[in-house]
């Protein structure tokens, strides 16, 4: 017995590709004109930094974590717990720069994940 996987995102993606105007028969291209992809080659540089970035900071954001829980455990000298929380801070801060020169803030890098919230 299969397992039915539902969901309002599943359900809505395939009534948009089920649209008439996503259909593309030969018939269908001579009544309208064709569709063309917009490839602004400044959104595709801005989507694709936000993506990366976005990896970036979730990667930091488990590093700082892992970082808590060494201090906690007291496995760390104290040189190690300053220098790892230099690092962090520079990590940081280099994020904070990038996004500025994409001009995103943290919110655009807090990806909706449907049904399973949010990423950050």
């Amino acid at each position: 017995m299969k397992a039915a996987v539902e969901s309002s995102s599943l359900s809505d993606f395939v009534k948009v590709m089920n649209r008439d105007d996503y259909r593309h028969s030969q018939s269908d291209q001579d009544d309208r004109p064709a569709r063309k992809l917009n490839l602004d080659q400044e959104s595709v540089k801005n989507g694709l930094g936000q993506l990366v970035l976005t990896l970036v900071k979730l990667l930091h954001e488990l590093l700082e974590r892992q970082a808590i829980r060494r201090i906690d455990s007291g496995t760390l000298t104290d040189e190690e717990i300053e220098r790892l929380g230099y690092t962090l801070m520079r990590q940081s801060e280099e994020l904070d720069r990038l996004c500025n020169a994409f001009g995103l803030e943290d919110k655009d890098l807090n990806l909706d994940l449907g049904p399973l919230g949010r990423l950050l």
